[in-house]
C-alpha cells in the first residue's frame, strides 16, 4: 500500500464526520425556517382573534379565527362542507390534469412539426394574451351551465401556459447531443424519447407546480359564473347574503386544498430527483 492510499484512507473518518455535521446543518435549518413559519402564521391568527375581542376590527366585516371555525363546524354538522368540497376538487383535478396531458401533447405535436409551430404561434400568443374570464358567456353558451364549462374554463386558463412552457423545454435542448444521437443513427421518435422527454423533466414539475396555483383560479372563476356547489358558490352566496364567517371559511379551505395538491407535486419532485441522483 502506498503513502496516497494511506492518507485517504485516514481521511475518511474526517469526510464522514464533515459529512454529517453538514446533514445536521441542513436539517437544524429546515427545522428552523419550518418553525419561522408555524410562528407567524399562528401570531397573525393570534392578532386577528385578540383585535376581534377588544373590538378593534368589525368582526361582520373581517370575521374572526373563532366566528371561522364555528362556521366550519356548521357547515360540518349539516353535512354541505364535504358535498361542496367534492365539487370543487373534483372540477379542479380533472381541469388540472387534462390540460397538462393536452398541454404536453400539443407541445410534443409543436416540436415534432416546425411548420406547424410556425402557423399556430401567433394564434398561442393571442389565446395567452386574451382574458378567459371574457370567454365566460361562450362558454355557458356552447357547453352549458354546469360542470362542463367551469372544467373548460379551467383548462383554458392552463393550457396555454402548459404549451409554451413545455414547449421552450422541448426547444432549449442541447443541440449538440441531437446532432450526436442523429449521427448514431436515432429517428426523431428516438430523440424524443431518450433526450428531450427527460431533459424536460423538470421543467414539467415547474409546470405541474404553476398549474396546481391555475386550476383553482379557474375553477373558483368558473364557479362564479355558473356553479350551483361547491367553494365559489359558497362564497358567492356568502358574499350575496352577507354572511362572511362563510366566505372566510370557504376561502381558507381552498387555501388548505391549494397547499394540500401544491405539497403532492413537490413530493413527486422530491421522488424524480431521487431518481435521476440514482442514475
Amino acid at each position: 500500500m502506498n503513502n496516497d492510499q494511506i492518507k485517504n484512507i485516514n481521511n475518511k473518518p474526517n469526510q464522514s464526520i464533515e459529512y454529517a455535521k453538514y446533514l445536521k446543518k441542513i436539517r437544524v435549518n429546515k427545522v428552523v425556517i419550518l418553525s419561522i413559519q408555524i410562528g407567524i402564521l399562528i401570531s397573525l391568527l393570534t392578532i386577528w382573534e385578540v383585535a376581534a375581542i377588544i373590538g378593534a376590527i368589525d368582526t361582520f366585516i373581517m370575521s374572526s379565527p373563532s366566528r371561522i371555525i364555528t362556521q366550519v363546524g356548521i357547515l360540518i354538522s349539516n353535512g354541505t362542507l364535504f358535498y361542496h368540497i367534492g365539487i370543487t376538487l373534483s372540477e379542479a383535478i380533472i381541469g388540472f390534469l387534462i390540460a397538462t396531458i393536452a398541454g404536453t401533447l400539443i407541445a410534443i405535436i409543436l416540436w415534432w412539426n416546425e411548420t406547424i409551430r410556425k402557423i399556430l404561434d401567433p394564434y398561442i400568443v393571442v389565446l395567452n394574451s386574451l382574458p378567459k374570464i371574457a370567454l365566460g358567456p361562450i362558454l355557458i353558451i356552447w357547453i352549458g351551465a354546469g360542470t362542463g364549462a367551469i372544467i373548460a374554463m379551467d383548462i383554458l386558463i392552463m393550457i396555454v401556459i402548459t404549451i409554451l412552457s413545455m414547449l421552450s423545454a422541448f426547444t432549449s435542448c442541447d443541440e449538440n447531443k441531437i446532432l450526436l444521437l442523429r449521427s448514431m443513427g436515432a429517428n426523431k421518435l428516438q430523440i424524443l424519447i431518450k433526450l428531450i422527454l427527460p431533459n424536460s423533466l423538470m421543467e414539467f414539475i415547474s409546470v405541474l407546480k404553476i398549474n396546481v396555483g391555475l386550476t383553482w383560479v379557474g375553477t373558483i372563476m368558473g364557479e362564479y359564473l355558473v356553479s350551483r356547489a361547491g367553494l365559489g358558490y359558497l362564497i358567492v352566496y356568502g358574499g350575496q347574503v352577507f354572511k362572511l364567517d362563510l366566505v372566510m371559511a370557504s376561502t381558507i379551505i381552498l387555501c388548505v386544498l391549494a397547499a394540500l395538491m401544491y405539497f403532492g407535486v413537490v413530493i413527486i419532485e422530491k421522488i424524480v430527483k431521487k431518481q435521476r441522483n440514482l442514475h
